[in-house]
Order: structure tokens, then C-alpha cells, then sequence
């Protein structure tokens, strides 16, 4: 599953979220508030983009290349403007300002002009009276193709033509840390191949754009960093930013599909152009040719080690597929060339990452980048030390576990909370489930389900282990800050942040940060446009970081005008005074009175930024303090494997998670459930397939989401709350963690029950045939 709710409510043992209720706040930091659009999004009446409507709309629709790579010879849109009903057409002659576009790097034209780099992408776009009349104009626009052949094999681009004025290699790290000549008593060595995750949103991408009377224009789209699409737009419109608005409309989860900017720039070009309202809503088949998905990587590595299982160094080459243009490949290249060892003591490291241009579908943010697919491997290379060793595989892991105070390979020193070792020991000490029955009412149990054609003899149990670790925040000397206003206007308090709800669960935090410091039930979170100050992009946590500790800051702000007053009366300090659930009380108990009776007539109001502590581009040697902190998971997997048939069933998921402090349990206990849910698709089923760089079977039933009958029993054993003290109330961001452990927990189970090396994702059940003997 690649939404943000999760789908899989399970028992959770206690001492977890779900069984503390009653010591629970009802109201604060602590309380499992539930999101204030629920009742909505169950009812389904809650505005997605896809409702949006207008006076005098028009229908888009966007001409896409059939061929991976091509030469474009020419593009006649004559018949298509004869069309009745058809308003415009644009290509890249129509565009005023900037013809190409990125987040990092400005290398994707907004339309093709002379080149096709990737099957799917944009021609040409139309607007029409009618969704099926501008579907019909796209076909009859001429466009003359000369095919060329395309470079899908990314070890091939490097000695391939240039497929980009930029070239084919977008970025090389290499990594030095230690000895190059160091060798351990043991070494294994291991080839891995991970495939391409599509983020498959509940929805697909629509928009509104709206023509304004100044020659402007406004979006109404579901981003997720409204205020980097507005300069792109604006950039490609020729207009000065202020004259662009994207106003946020409701956003179905988002794991990286949220952040392409391409889909708006030909609405806002129709919009401008026709003067009127014009509407898009994309198919299926387009969202998955359109949108970025997670980079396909190759990874070689070479684990050595001594007689007692304590690593000694890490050589890897990791190869990430960027597709045909770069997105963000840079950041998750430094993340897997930085987590390239996992999170262990590697005295010496040797890591060469590359990330480069191919003609398949473009790569991108998705949870975890860059970290899930060397965890997958690192993993595998632990499971291989165990098994030459003969040592325990949790034991091997914990004596090489990181902790707080330790070196990573790229020279930054470990200040944030790393219990990796406790959480690894909580996971291998909990009960494992108990064995299937053999009996007719149990046959659901077996893997392939109730209808399956397995034999309960056939079915071996797996166990795995493995530890993640990531990254928050941004990295590489990213500037993350945040901006948040906390107005009170008759015992209301209002929060205006332009940080984007994906699912992640921040307008709740924000309503709960506010009762906590202002001790005012109603609070409302205003809806997200870019006439607010920016709050950044919604990835890596970072709202329940930076946005939620500027949110708090404004709040308290708010807080000491509000007892100033009373302060100066009683010939005393805001500091001795304190609200608790609505009351203010000093702290002798000679001042009480209510929040309610102090706000009455007044409006107070502050705004305030957060901004964590800088980070640095690792330099030439792959080093440097690249992220402002980590967080830690560890996941064991226990698996039911038919041997004769590799089919698969995930029994149950036990986590530990290092979350620094819980502020909503309920919230916290489905971001890693649905995270862990993730996981298991990215393991076991989802794998957009390409042939010669044509996208096969792009739908929900061509790639294979896991159902709620996939979903394991997912127990959160334990969430250690030891609090990052540079992090505003302690927290970590907590989605992304559980998503790039489980894969690599998964695989080891598969391995432990079927003796097979299993060293590709998703696992293909000929993968999971157990070898003769084993």
C-alpha cells in the first residue's frame, strides 16, 4: 500500500500506542487527537483537486510520446485546432518564459522540441469544451518520430552518446574513510538489484488553473511545496512570481508523485492562453507515465570482517537509474553512498555512487530514497557474515551496532539519540507467532491465499532481521526553515503555515501544539496557498520538525502576551506562571483564573521561523556533516514460504522504532504501519516493468499493490522515546524508517526459510524456490 493511512489495525502488545488510552491527554502533546479532515475523506466529501470545478471551464489533455527515444522531425497541430470545441493547443513554441524545469537541476523541457528521452513524455497539451473532445484532439495532432535506440541499462550509459546536453552522468560520489588496504579474516561479496516503486497514489494528478484579471494565474493543484511550483511556474510563464498563486487543494497522501511540477505548467499555459478556467484530470496510464518513481539501483559489495564477526571495512558501487532527467537523483545518491553501511561501525569505507541518465521513466523522491535500496543490500551482506560465521543473526548485528557518539563513514560524528542495539534486542526477544494449523478451516494461512495451490507440507517459516536508518530534514547544506503564524480572535485560535498535510499528520500537530501551550480547545489550521510565507517542501519529515517548532514558537510568543499582563499585575514573571488544561495559576496559587476570561475582547497574534542548525555538501572524499540527524528502526519479519511454488505470505512484522518522543500515538502507530505496509509491497510485488524503455502494463492491475488481504499482522513492540534534544519537543519524523527497513527484513526471512540468496527486489517467486536439500 503506498498511502499514508494504514489499512492494518493489529493487537499491539503492551507497552505500545493503542493500549494507554486511558493515561492519555485528551487535548496537547500526547493526546491521539484524530486529523480534522477525517470525517470528510470517510465520507468522501472532502475537495480533491479532481472536484475542483469553475464557471466556463475547459478540459485539458496532454499529447505523450509513444517511443522512449526519439528524434522529433515535426508536430503539425493544424487538424486538432480544426476540431470543433477545441480552444488551444501548446507546444514548446507557446511557452514565454523557461522551456525546462527542476527542482535542483532545470534539465526537463516542459514540452519535447527536438527530443524524446522517455516513453510518456509531454508533446504537446490542449484544451477543449469537452474531456473527450480534448482527448481526441491529442490524436490528431501529427507529430513525425524518428525512433532511435534507446539506452536502458544504466552500466551502458556511461559509455552510451550523450542522451542530454548535460550528459548521462548527473553525479559521482566517491567515498574514502580508513585504509584502502585493510582486509578482514572473512570476507563475502553480493550482487542486488532493486526495482522501480511507483508511489501509486490513491488519486490521480488533477488541477485547476484560473486566469487572473492582472494577466496572472492561479493553481489549484496538490503540491507539496507550493511555493517552488509557483517560480517554476512563473519562470515558465514569464510572469514575476507574484502574479502566480497555487492554492493547495486536498493532497491523498503523497510519497514523491505530489512533487512533479510538469503536470501543472501545461494547465496554467492553457489557462493563460484561452482566458479561461481549464481543467485536468489524468488517467491512470498517465499518472504512471508522468510522475517520478522510486530509482531502480545496482549494488555490488564487499563485506569484510573477523573471525568474531566485527566489520572491518565496506567496499560497494551502487548505480542509481535516473531516468531520463535528474530530479532529485543527487540527494539520493549522497543519501545511499552516506548509508551505505548501514547503521554499524565500519572502521574503514570504501563507496562509489553514481547516479545517471537512461531513457526510462523518470526517477525521484519516494519515502526513503536512496536508503532503502542500500538497506536491502547491506542486510543481505550481514545475513551472508552470519551464515559463514556461524554466528546468531542478530548477534553479528549487535556487535557492530551504531551508537550515539559513534563515526559514520562520511566523517560526521553521531550526536542524535542511536539505540540501535535496544531496539534490535526488542524485536529478537518478542514472542514469535505460533505455526500455521494443518486443517481444511485454516487454508487461508497458506501463502497465495484460500484458493492458493500450495501444500501445507511445502510451506517452510523464515525469520528475518534488519536494521534502517535515515536522514531528516534536508541535506547537503539544504536551508530548511519554516515560517507559522498563531492568531487568537475570540477564544479561537487560528494557525496559518503553508506546510502541506500529506498524510503526515501536521495540521493535527499543529492543533495539538497550540492547546498545549495556549491551553485554547478550537483551534482551526488555515488552508495552504502561496500569499503565506513558505514552510519548504512536505519530505522527510520535516513539517513535524521544522514547521511543527515554528508553529510552537509563534505559540508561545502568543502565550507571553497573554500573561504579560497578569505577569505585571502580580509583580511577577511570565515564567511563574502556567496553563494547564485552560487554567492560568502562578506558581504560589495566589493567581487562577482561566484562558477563556483573559482572552476576552482580545486578539493576539505572532509569527515566527524555525530554522535548524546548518549541514555541508560531502565533499570530493565523501565527506562532511551532511545531515542534521537520523532515525533508527529495526524490524523483524517472520514469513510462510511454499517452496515448491514461491508464493509468499508476510505473517507478522514486529518494529522498534527510535521516535525521540510520541506526540499523537494513534497518528504515530498508522505513519508506521503504513510505512511497514510499504515495505511489503516494495518486497514482495511492485515493480513497474519496462521492455526497451516502454512502460508495460501501466495500471493498477499491470502492477501489483499489495490488498489489505497482503498486509501482515504489523506489531509495534516498542518506540523508544529518548528525545533529540536539537529537535523542537524531541520528536523524529517516523514514516519513512519503517519503509526502508521491512524490504530488507522481508528478504531475510525468504532467505532464512528457503536457503536462496534472494538478491533482487521485489522478490520473484522462482527466487523463492527452496534449491534441492535445503
Amino acid at each position: 500500500m503506498t498511502n499514508d493511512a494504514a489499512t492494518t489495525a493489529t493487537p499491539r502488545p503492551t507497552g505500545t500506542p493503542g493500549n494507554h488510552q486511558s493515561e492519555q491527554p485528551t487535548r496537547g502533546i500526547g493526546a491521539s487527537l484524530p486529523p480534522a479532515d477525517a470525517r470528510a475523506k470517510t465520507e468522501g466529501t472532502f475537495p480533491y483537486a479532481s472536484d475542483l470545478w469553475a464557471e466556463g471551464l475547459l478540459w485539458a489533455a496532454i499529447l505523450r510520446s509513444p517511443h522512449p527515444r526519439a528524434r522529433i522531425i515535426s508536430v503539425d497541430t493544424s487538424a486538432a485546432l480544426a476540431m470543433p470545441g477545441v480552444r488551444a493547443v501548446v507546444t514548446h513554441e507557446d511557452i514565454p518564459g523557461d522551456t525546462a524545469y527542476g527542482r535542483r537541476i532545470a534539465d526537463r523541457p516542459v514540452f519535447a522540441s527536438d527530443t524524446v528521452r522517455h516513453h510518456g513524455e509531454a508533446i504537446a497539451a490542449i484544451a477543449a469544451d469537452h474531456p473527450d473532445t480534448a482527448r481526441l484532439a491529442t490524436a490528431a495532432i501529427a507529430v513525425e518520430y524518428e525512433p532511435l535506440e534507446p539506452v536502458t541499462d544504466p552500466e551502458q550509459a556511461f559509455a552510451a552518446e550523450p542522451l542530454h546536453p548535460d550528459g548521462n552522468l548527473i553525479r559521482h560520489i566517491p567515498l574514502r574513510y580508513g585504509d584502502p588496504d585493510i582486509t578482514g579474516d572473512v570476507v563475502v561479496e553480493g550482487l542486488y538489484r532493486i526495482g522501480r516503486q511507483d508511489p501509486a497514489p490513491i488519486g490521480a494528478e488533477a488541477g485547476l488553473a484560473v486566469p487572473r484579471p492582472d494577466g496572472g494565474v492561479e493553481l489549484y493543484v496538490a503540491s507539496t511545496d507550493p511555493h517552488t511550483d509557483r517560480d517554476l511556474a512563473a519562470a515558465c510563464f514569464g510572469l514575476e512570481p507574484g502574479r502566480v498563486k497555487v492554492v493547495v487543494t486536498g493532497v491523498p497522501g503523497a510519497t514523491g508523485d505530489r512533487e512533479d511540477p510538469g503536470f501543472q505548467l501545461p494547465l496554467g499555459l492553457l489557462a493563460l492562453k484561452t482566458g479561461c478556467p481549464v481543467k485536468l484530470t489524468a488517467t491512470r496510464e498517465e499518472s504512471f507515465l508522468g510522475h517520478a518513481h522510486r530509482h531502480p539501483t545496482l549494488l555490488r559489495y564487499r563485506h569484510h570482517a573477523d573471525s568474531d564477526g566485527r566489520l572491518v571495512k565496506v567496499e560497494a558501487q551502487l548505480l542509481l537509474d535516473a531516468g531520463a532527467y535528474a530530479d532529485d537523483s543527487s540527494e539520493s545518491l549522497a543519501a545511499a553512498v552516506a548509508f551505505a553501511c548501514g547503521p554499524y561501525v565500519v572502521p574503514h569505507a570504501f563507496i562509489e555512487g553514481w547516479a545517471v541518465r537512461t531513457n526510462n521513466p523518470p526517477s525521484g523522491h519516494v519515502r526513503g530514497e536512496g536508503a532503502m535500496q542500500v538497506c536491502a543490500a547491506y542486510e543481505a551482506q550481514m545475513d551472508k557474515l552470519s551464515a559463514k560465521l556461524g554466528i546468531d543473526p542478530t548477534e553479528i548485528r549487535l556487535r557492530n551496532a551504531l551508537a550515539t557518539g559513534d563515526i559514520l563513514p562520511t566523517g560526521q560524528t553521531v550526536t542524535c539519540p542511536a539505540p540501535v542495539a535496544e531496539l534490535l534486542q526488542t524485536v529478537r526477544d518478542y514472542p514469535l507467532p505460533p505455526l500455521p494449523k494443518d486443517s481444511p478451516e485454516d487454508d487461508w494461512l497458506l501463502p497465495g491465499g484460500p484458493e492458493g495451490a500450495g501444500e501445507p507440507g511445502a510451506v517452510r517459516r523464515g525469520v528475518g532481521y534488519a536494521l534502517g536508518m535515515v536522514h531528516m530534514l534536508g541535506a547537503e547544506g539544504t536551508d530548511e526553515v519554516s515560517t507559522a503564524t498563531v492568531k487568537v480572535h475570540d477564544g479561537v485560535a487560528t494557525v496559518i503555515c503553508a506546510a502541506v498535510e500529506t498524510g503526515s499528520g501536521f495540521t493535527t500537530l499543529a492543533r495539538q501544539i497550540v492547546q498545549e501551550t495556549l491551553g485554547i480547545e478550537e483551534v482551526h489550521v488555515a488552508s495552504v496557498d502561496t500569499d503565506q510565507p513558505p514552510a519548504g517542501p512536505a519530505a522527510h519529515g520535516r513539517h513535524t520538525w521544522v514547521s511543527g517548532g515554528a508553529v510552537e514558537r509563534a505559540a508561545k510568543m502568543v502565550r507571553t502576551q497573554l500573561l504579560q499582563p497578569l505577569a505585571h499585575k502580580f509583580g511577577m514573571s511570565t515564567e511563574l506562571l502556567q496553563i494547564t488544561d485552560g487554567k492560568i495559576t502562578s506558581y504560589d496559587g495566589v493567581l487562577s483564573t482561566t484562558v477563556m476570561e483573559e482572552l476576552d475582547g482580545k486578539e493576539l497574534w505572532a509569527t515566527a521561523q524555525c530554522r535548524p542548525h546548518p549541514t555541508e555538501p560531502l565533499d570530493e572524499s565523501g565527506q562532511g556533516d551532511a545531515f542534521v540527524g537520523m532515525a533508527f528502526c529495526a524490524v523483524r519479519a517472520v514469513v510462510d514460504v511454499d517452496i515448491e511454488l514461491g508464493s509468499i505470505r508476510v505473517v507478522e512484522m514486529a518494529v522498534a522504532q527510535d521516535v525521540g518522543r510520541v506526540l499523537n500515538p494513534a497518528q504515530l502507530a498508522s505513519r508506521i504501519e503504513a510505512g511497514v505496509t510499504l515495505g511489503v509491497g516494495t518486497a514482495l510485488t511492485e515493480n513497474l516493468r519496462t521492455a526497451r524503455g516502454l512502460v508495460r502494463h501501466p495500471d493498477l492491475t499491470g502492477y501489483a499493490l499489495p490488498t489489505s488481504l497482503d498486509a501482515p499482522d504489523i506489531r509495534i513492540v516498542k518506540l523508544v522515546e529518548e528525545r533529540d534534544v536539537v529537535a523542537p519537543f524531541g520528536a523524529k519524523p517516523a514514516s519513512a524508517v519503517p519503509v526502508v527497513t521491512s524490504p530488507a527484513a522481508v528478504a531475510g526471512a525468504v532467505r532464512a526459510a528457503t536457503g536462496r540468496p534472494i538478491n533482487r527486489l521485489p522478490i520473484r517467486p522462482q527466487a523463492a524456490v527452496a534449491l534441492p536439500n535445503s
